[in-house]
């Protein structure tokens, strides 16, 4: 819609003309169930009459509000009428002749969403009840309300809300109903983006936190968590209520600013396109975390982690909002460093750190080599940038350096930091340097120049370790080369543990037996070299590890004989933190082409089997299952696949009866099984015929079973439509529409293609389930003719359907499994002809391009090896 896509420079002018006082907002959601227009083809509407009361410092002047619905009823302006024909134009409402002090009403038709953007609506398939959400970020309230969508206008909210009858109410306030209307309280001055709404029939569960600081004041916080009524008897609340008082707690420990928003209530919703999402009083979270079935610690971990990374920006984000999205690494990096700070320190997942260095910071690896890397502190043009760079880069890089501010600064100095930081800027809005000003107080460190290596520049370092020994065998100088890529050539000063590990037996003496670190220094690495006096003299290590204990965000490297000793025995280093820093360097070796993939998988299939953090374990599986389908050589393909099956049936047979190691192994063979007889075992597995002893096969673990069996051909439609009637329900109904366009078929591809690019019938949930069925590994050849396809269609559908949709048709569906030098050129060749399209579109584009270039060159890299 023209418009909708509000500009960095508009928001500043707007910013500067206005300031809002307060919004009262009333929904009527009545229309939720009953009839609906949606049937014939129009979409479902409720009612939303917006009240603002704003100021403007240049009266006469004109501005806009936003809004993006089907039809506006009224629109006036200090009690003036204005004809909506003329003054809305699909997403924004003109507003002229602006006075000293204005009133502004927009009685409006809004539409239901099934994007997961603006006020979703999800029927429950099960039972037939209807359930509702809102999900805003970046700039989706003007789906549900008028509002001038900027995060730097706060304000405070009165929401009202007309409701079916039965249906409870949640909005960021405490809410009651009176008179068959539900009213909340006002809340403080936030941004349009953080205000929520949440309503139907939902399980909820309450509980309260209660806190006496050291002057005696008594803080208590109502507690609640909600989800569907289906989901109800595998809700457990009470873990989701202890992570939260711990992290209560933690927070008022080391913030020294209570809790500011009253209630906090959790809700678990249907098809939600994010993780969570930092609403005050009112988070929401994918109801995914809500387990049907067993899975590991880590999956606990994971859901802890996220909790409290949400907590966290009720202080980073909430109380204290960036201007504009550029600073979005104000809130979403420290969000998700204290999400893993705190549950280290505060929760029974001391062994958060480990997850960090091997998962997210992954993510951030992968985000920081893509041509499309920016900074941490980004140069945001509009709404579109604005909802790519909730990326790798504004969390897990951000996350990262943020570890290492806290090495360079010192602990309590951050801390500090962050106190006088929420104190001075409450419930106002910040740019990077309203906190590097509190930073270099607390620390008198120059932040200055630290912010300029570490948030204003773009890439990844890598660090290598060089040992020069002496005559005797120990170590005449050991130093750390430091390299950037070309694209981004930035050295940065790094604080840094440089670890030595050596083999000792039984007694701690050298031997044969363990890896263990002997000895550690902790230095400040600058420029390309730098020399580590401390470690003269010391005996020599057979492993170097740069970058132990993971105090830096850098790309770590091994000398030659460090390299063979991770060869020969990475499964033998004692200490979880430091193997899972090696395993994750060793990813980085193979994406960079310098590690060939069999020797990745060779290192998976000999060592994984004795990796004690099922954290690790999980990611070792997906980096296998990805080395395999990317990065291996093609004429190796089936041989690394059947290598990878009988380590992981081999892996799954011996783990212990019932352990979390079993369901992992037994989960990832399902991922690999692709021959007649891998495949007759999961057939078994499913039926009962075959047992494994321990090891409970629950409705997630059937669906784990069937997605390889359809993929292959060995389930089919029959067999799938009976597994939904097993389990008829929104879960079940997403495994089935994967497991149906994962079938072998041109004429199931096809329909899957038509169902997520030529209709927008689907709701998201079910547009990711479809793609993520239609793309399969083994079945190149099917797909094989959608990769022209997919360049003729994905300018109109980024036109055509919301940008949620766009982007997971245009990441999901680009040919990255036509791994040939042909698929690269047709995507120079799109990217040469559309230089004029979407900026957001052709960055996705880019990146997918970046991607296939990168697993092509790792290709050649193995092929070679073979």
């Amino acid at each position: 819609m023209p418009g909708e896509n509000l500009t960095r420079d508009e928001a500043q002018e707007r910013a500067a003309l206005l300031s809002v006082d307060g919004y009262e907002v009333s929904l009527d959601l009545r229309s939720a169930i009953g009839e609906s227009g949606d049937l014939a083809g129009e979409p479902r509407t409720f009612r939303s009459v917006t009240t603002i009361r704003f100021r403007c410092a240049d009266p006469g002047a004109t501005s806009f509000a936003d809004l993006v619905a089907p039809r506006v009823t009224a629109v006036s302006l200090n009690g003036k009428d204005l004809d909506p024909s003329e003054v809305f134009d699909g997403s924004r409402i003109t507003l002229d002749d602006l006075a000293a002090e204005n009133e502004l009403v927009v009685d409006a038709q809004c539409a239901y969403s099934r994007t997961g953007e603006g006020m979703h609506r999800f029927v429950d398939p099960e039972d037939g009840e209807v359930y509702l959400y809102t999900q805003y970020e970046p700039a989706d309230s003007r789906r549900v309300f008028a509002n001038f969508e900027q995060p730097d206008l706060k304000a405070p909210y009165r929401f009202e809300v007309r409701a079916p009858e039965g249906w409870v109410v949640w909005s960021n306030g405490v809410g009651e109903r009176t008179d068959g209307v539900w009213r909340f309280a006002e809340t403080k001055p936030i941004s349009t983006y953080i205000t929520a709404v949440v309503a139907g029939p939902y399980h909820y569960v309450t509980d309260t936190y209660e806190r006496v600081f050291e002057d005696g004041t008594r803080l208590e916080i109502p507690l609640g968590a909600m989800c569907r009524k289906g989901l109800a008897p595998y809700f457990d609340s009470d873990d989701v209520f202890e992570i939260t008082k711990q992290g209560l707690d933690f927070f008022h420990d080391h913030f020294d600013y209570p809790y500011p928003f009253g209630k906090y209530d959790q809700a678990f919703v249907p098809e939600y396109n994010l993780g969570a999402m930092e609403n005050p009083g009112l988070v929401t979270f994918r109801e995914e975390f809500i387990f049907r079935g067993k899975v590991t610690r880590a999956s606990y971990e994971r859901r802890a982690n996220v909790v409290l990374h949400e907590m966290a920006h009720m202080w980073f984000g909430d109380l204290v909002t960036m201007v504009w999205w550029d600073d979005l690494w104000l809130k979403e990096s420290f969000a998700d460093f204290m999400g893993s700070f705190s549950m280290v320190e505060a929760t029974r997942f001391t062994n958060g750190w480990v997850t960090f260095a091997n998962n997210r910071k992954s993510w951030a690896y992968r985000a920081d080599q893509l041509p499309s890397t920016h900074p941490i502190t980004a140069d945001i043009r509009d709404l579109e940038d604005a909802k790519l760079n909730f990326d790798g880069i504004t969390y897990a890089k951000g996350a990262s350096v943020l570890k290492q501010l806290v090495a360079y600064v010192g602990r309590e100095a951050f801390l500090e930091g962050a106190r006088r930081y929420f104190k001075r800027n409450a419930y106002g809005n910040t740019k990077l340097g309203d906190l590097l000003s509190v930073l270099e107080e607390t620390s008198g460190r120059d932040m200055a120049s630290w912010s300029r290596a570490w948030l204003q520049t773009a890439g990844v370092n890598s660090l290598t370790p060089q040992v020069l020994l002496d005559a005797e065998g120990r170590i005449d100088e050991l130093a750390v080369v430091q390299e950037a890529a070309e694209s981004h050539p930035e050295l940065r000063p790094h604080r840094v543990a440089i670890g030595l590990y050596r083999r000792t037996d039984a007694n701690g003496e050298g031997g044969s037996g363990a890896l263990e670190r002997y000895a550690r220094a902790e230095v400040d690495v600058n420029g390309p070299r730098t020399v580590v006096a401390e470690l003269a003299g010391a005996e020599a290590p057979a492993l170097v590890l740069v970058n132990d204990d993971d105090l830096t965000y850098c790309k770590i490297r091994f000398d030659a004989a460090s390299l063979d000793t991770l060869r020969a025995g990475l499964g033998d280093i004692t200490d979880p933190l430091a193997r899972a820093l090696c395993w994750s360097a060793l990813w980085n070796l193979t994406r960079d082409a310098l590690l060939p993939a069999r020797d990745f998988v060779d290192l998976v299939l000999r060592f994984a089997g004795r990796e004690s953090d099922i954290g690790v374990l999980q990611m070792l599986h997906a980096w296998a299952g990805s080395a395999l389908t990317h990065y291996a050589a093609p004429q190796w393909r089936e041989t690394g696949g059947r290598l990878l099956a009988e380590g992981a049936l081999r892996e799954l047979r011996a783990a212990e009866a019932g352990s979390q190691h079993q369901l992992t192994w037994t989960r990832f063979f399902a991922s690999v099984a692709s021959d007649e007889a891998e495949l007759t075992v999961l057939q078994g597995l499913l039926n009962g015929s075959e047992k494994v002893d321990g090891l409970e096969v629950d409705q997630e673990l059937r669906w784990a079973f069937l997605e390889p069996l359809a993929t292959h051909g060995v389930a089919d439609e029959g067999a799938l439509a009976a597994e939904l009637a097993r389990d008829d329900t929104a879960s079940g109904k997403r495994h089935q529409v994967r497991c149906l366009a994962a079938r072998p078929s041109a004429a199931v591809k096809a329909q899957a293609w038509a169902s997520v690019v030529q209709s927008d019938k689907l709701s998201n949930a079910l547009v990711e389930a479809t793609i993520a069925g239609f793309a399969r590994p083994s079945q190149r050849e099917l797909t094989a003719p959608y990769a022209v396809k997919y360049f003729e269609v994905i300018e109109r559908v980024w036109a055509e359907r919301s940008i949620q949709i766009g982007m997971d048709v245009v990441r999901g569906l680009f040919p990255s499994l036509q791994d040939s030098p042909g698929t690269l050129e047709a995507t120079d060749a799109w990217l040469a002809s559309h230089e004029s399209a979407p900026p957001a579109l052709r960055r996705l584009v880019i990146e997918a391009r970046d991607d296939l270039a990168r697993a092509l060159r790792g290709q050649e890299c193995d092929a070679a090896a073979g």
